[in-house]
């Protein structure tokens, strides 16, 4: 009985050992592969949506952290690539991964642009929407406000170091502008938040009011690339591609942006 047992074993052990060997024959670029994304907030929604897609029909497996694009904490994608964080390709705001491809961080070439959204202005869910109409009225509408809350990474570095100061009332804005997003206006944290739509849309709480005026507005793409020295290159390049293709159009326009190329 027990060498009965122990046959069982041998052979359900050599079944799995065969069927691995199987699928690698099959599959040779995708068994067993692994992707590592850094991912940052503004093409989190698309993303979300259809990852579960790409998992299904490639049958390469995706894990995923988060960092912001630009900025000097520690966590920010290049921050972590920096300190050698293991990642296989990041989607990020085109600024901070220009700065990366500068610095070498990014596999050369493989750089994909992904989707475009702009910066508006979003208010508590059911208050009152302020007139953002104009430039000038933008501006009152920043000086009336008792707190402003924008994105710590690309979109709020724009904001607090050209936007506030092509407007002149950067000293003004100083004492009550805070890095904490959309999640701040939702809360009653702050009267009004300002940033990217794609950053909003995914808060509950939050309501847009609409884009800034085109005069001081700053589109941001979103770019997908492969890490230099990245593990899993090829399986990188299959998730960009499938992220670049018409299958991940219609979840980008939900999310409030537009899919590269796509104006």
């Amino acid at each position: 009985m027990r060498e009965n047992a122990l046959f069982g074993r041998l052979n359900t052990r050599r079944i799995t050992a065969d069927f691995a060997v199987l699928a690698a024959v099959a599959f040779p670029s995708t068994a067993f592969a692994q992707v590592k994304v850094i991912l940052s907030g503004g093409f989190t929604a698309a993303y979300k949506e259809v990852l579960p897609e790409f998992d299904k029909t490639s049958g390469i497996k995706v894990t995923t952290t988060n960092g912001a694009s630009q900025g000097n904490g520690p966590n920010t994608i290049g921050a972590q690539l920096r300190r050698g964080e293991p990642a296989d390709m990041v989607i990020m705001n085109r600024a901070g991964l220009d700065d990366l491809i500068r610095e070498g961080k990014i596999a050369k070439g493989t750089e994909v642009d992904l989707a475009r959204t702009l910066i508006a202005v979003a208010v508590r869910s059911g208050a009152p929407k302020p007139n953002i109409s104009t430039v000038d009225a933008l501006k009152q509408t920043l000086l009336r406000a008792k707190s402003v809350s924008v994105d710590a990474s690309t979109s709020g570095i724009y904001m607090t170091t050209k936007a506030f100061p092509r407007l002149g009332i950067a000293k003004e804005m100083e004492g009550k502008t805070i890095k904490e997003g959309a999640a701040a206006v939702a809360n009653g944290k702050t009267d009004i938040a300002v940033m990217l739509v794609s950053e909003i849309l995914p808060v509950k709480g939050a309501e847009i009011v609409g884009t800034v005026p085109a005069e001081i507005q700053d589109a941001s793409t979103f770019s997908a690339a492969v890490v230099a020295g990245g593990k899993e290159v090829e399986s990188a390049k299959r998730l960009i591609a499938f992220l670049a293709s018409e299958s991940a159009a219609a979840a980008i326009k939900r999310s409030g942006m537009e899919p590269a190329g796509r104006r």
